[in-house]
């Protein structure tokens, strides 16, 4: 995959809808959430079109605020997972990914106070339109001993959020899945902050 890559989270849409595309402008994932699921089944395509599956990500359990994701590929070979920290993400965005049962590397909000200064300024009328323009989180993956893998960055915008994502260290090609997958999740789950 050519580096850095772009997100377009679709923040208007009735259903949350997240493409990622390379370097090259080449598209290499696309994601419509389902409206309404009580056990949250997500499928992530190569194409807008929906018409070839790549991944599917699982929620293990109903509308929890603690739900480990997990993620197969189309022959239903597992993948790894992504869970949220429970209550230490209140403060700030964590969550963990898994290879199995094995936490291999974190997500993590580098500043939470951007997150408090955005729902200030989103409260103030008309002008709050305009948070997408001045309040950007950064979200860094990192492996236990807190070496930066890849960086996660909002990019200023309007009628949709925009990230890079940019490789810091090298991974290994299934790590970059896992960290794409949670990456992603991470967004729909965490796209009323920021």
């Amino acid at each position: 995959m050519q580096y850095p890559l772009e997100l377009t989270f679709k923040f208007w849409a009735l259903a949350p809808q997240i493409s990622v595309v390379d370097g090259q402008g080449n598209l290499q994932f696309y994601v419509k959430q389902k409206l309404f699921k009580l056990k949250e089944l997500i499928t992530v395509f190569a194409d807008a079109g929906r018409n070839k599956p790549l991944y599917y990500i699982k929620a293990d359990r109903i509308i929890d605020f603690s739900a480990r994701y997990d993620f197969t590929d189309t022959n239903n070979h597992a993948i790894g997972a992504v869970k949220r920290r429970g209550l230490r993400s209140l403060w700030r965005a964590r969550y963990d990914i898994f290879d199995g049962d094995n936490v291999i590397m974190t997500i993590q909000e580098k500043n939470p106070w951007i997150k408090i200064a955005d729902a200030l300024f989103a409260e103030i009328p008309i002008i709050g339109l305009l948070t997408g323009y001045v309040f950007n989180p950064v979200y860094l993956v990192s492996r236990p001993d807190e070496t930066v893998v890849m960086r996660l960055e909002k990019i200023p915008s309007f009628l949709s959020r925009k990230f890079t994502i940019k490789t810091v260290n090298q991974i290994s090609e299934q790590e970059q899945k896992q960290v794409l997958l949670s990456l992603m999740m991470m967004l729909l789950l965490e796209r009323n902050r920021g």
